[in-house]
């Protein structure tokens, strides 16, 4: 870990220091290059191993075995010549590759010769009613709490959405003592059947579904059960959530509740890989954004590679196969290897990549979101927490002949509060798109330009220390 701040320059930048990030720097290490690792967190690991230098033996062990594989991952990076700088906030990312960073209390611009992107997920911003009260989080948000302090609810928890880390959390509470009043599951009934053509072939990733049966066969045993095809799910209250409602089995049903985690899968957080440029897509299978990258994570900008959940849902060892992918292509592209000796030193991590990526067809089937949930919020539900939009305004301003994302924005301030977006950006496009019956892609998302997070006058004014005027 360097002490001093970042240099004007470096032949490598990876931004993220989750798994692939972590796998990238480790790969590219040992060939001469000069290398930082910036990430926003104050130590290494991401939020699948948060906390993994410092976590107490036993709350690691509450967390499961997998947990534990962050540990060697971010000893190969405390053991070699990267330059990592935690508490690094990136505020811009441009095509000539110059970065804009804040750390300590200072802005800089640095430039590189090439950068992996490794900035990982973020969970899907879904609103429904309710959800702006005080007690209602995400479900990783629980996790962060969990794992870096060790605090757990103390009077007990709804849990509702769908999704993997759902039950993963589920399990996690369940050891760690905590009461979990209800496992409610949003996953509508036919994916059941949407997901069963994918069995075969996630048969061969068939730890996975073992892993998954075994988590659901302990919450059983001790007295938790999954209530499945829930919907119409809302938080209720007046000043904080203090209750949750929801329809199963076609009746009405209410729990009490002064806390509710809810998760909806996770979407690849691709600010910064919007800002540099990179050509996106529309995936129908993950429903969400994905960064265009070809099989060593080459960008349609040059010397811009993209690795792990930034490019598209993969999981935790996935993302490691695809960081030190990225980071061989990086080192050929600086002509420390050749081809040759790039493709040989791949070949496990490309064979690996490729079977842990069997479940994947499965899972986003299982796991598909149904279109009424993403596009059709009530017209007094908040989409916008920032500026405080709501669906009905939204659809207000579409009514009026604005029907793509960034025309919505100007008119209503959608998607221009201090988180730029993130929490309702793939909110709006869905509920444009269900208005106007146009495809998603030819809605669009919104225009992204720095700064990506905020940043203070005082910051600002630290890049240009010589005027003074």
């Amino acid at each position: 870990m360097s002490t001093a701040g970042p240099k004007a320059h470096y032949s490598l930048v990876i931004i993220g220091a989750g798994p692939a990030g972590l796998a990238a720097a480790a790969a590219a290490a040992g060939h001469g290059l000069d290398i930082a690792l910036l990430d926003e967190q104050r130590a290494p690991g991401g939020q699948i191993y948060r906390a993994i230098e410092s976590i107490p033996a036993e709350r690691a062990r509450l967390l499961g075995s997998e947990y534990r594989r962050g540990e060697d991952l971010v000893g190969a990076i405390r053991n070699s010549d990267v330059e990592y700088f935690p508490d690094t906030q990136i505020w811009s990312l441009n095509r000539e590759r110059e970065i804009g960073l804040v750390h300590g209390r200072s802005a800089a611009m640095i430039s590189a010769d090439q950068v992996v992107l490794a900035g990982g997920a973020i969970e899907r911003p879904v609103p429904y009613p309710g959800w702006t009260l005080p007690g209602v989080m995400n479900a990783g948000a629980g996790q962060i709490l969990l794992k870096a302090q060790g605090i757990v609810p103390a009077n007990g928890v709804v849990l509702a959405g769908s999704g993997a880390l759902l039950l993963l959390l589920a399990w996690q509470y369940m050891r760690a003592g905590v009461q979990i009043k209800a496992l409610l599951d949003c996953t509508p009934m036919h994916n059941h059947l949407r997901a069963l053509p994918y069995l075969p072939r996630a048969l061969l990733a068939r730890h996975y579904l073992l892993k998954g049966l075994q988590y659901k066969l302990d919450l059983k045993r001790a007295g938790i059960s999954t209530l499945q095809n829930v919907s119409d799910m809302q938080a209720d209250g007046e000043q904080r959530v203090e209750s949750v409602s929801y329809r199963h089995r076609g009746r009405q049903h209410t729990i009490k509740t002064d806390l509710l985690l809810t998760h909806f899968g996770v979407i690849p957080h691709i600010q910064l890989s919007q800002a540099a440029g990179c050509r996106h897509y529309w995936d129908k299978s993950q429903q969400c954004w994905r960064p265009q990258v070809d099989e060593w994570g080459n960008s349609s900008v040059n010397g811009i590679l993209i690795a792990g959940d930034g490019v598209g849902i993969g999981g935790a060892r996935t993302a490691e196969h695809a960081g030190r992918l990225t980071a061989l292509e990086a080192v050929r592209a600086l002509g420390r290897v050749s081809q040759h000796e790039r493709d040989r030193l791949a070949r496990n991590d490309r064979k690996w990549m490729r079977e842990e990526q069997h479940i994947r067809p499965f899972l986003e089937a299982f796991f598909h979101l149904p279109g009424k949930l993403l596009a059709a919020p009530a017209d007094d539900t908040v989409v916008c927490r920032c500026e405080e939009v709501t669906a009905g305004a939204i659809r207000k301003a579409i009514s009026e002949g604005h029907d793509d994302s960034n025309q919505v924005k100007f008119l209503t301030r959608c998607g221009m509060g201090p988180c730029q977006g993130r929490q309702c950006a793939e909110s709006v496009t869905h509920i444009v798109a269900g208005a106007t019956g146009k495809s998603l892609p030819e809605v669009g998302l919104f225009r992204v330009r720095p700064p990506i997070t905020p940043l203070t006058l005082e910051q600002l004014g630290s890049l240009f220390p010589d005027e003074t005027e």
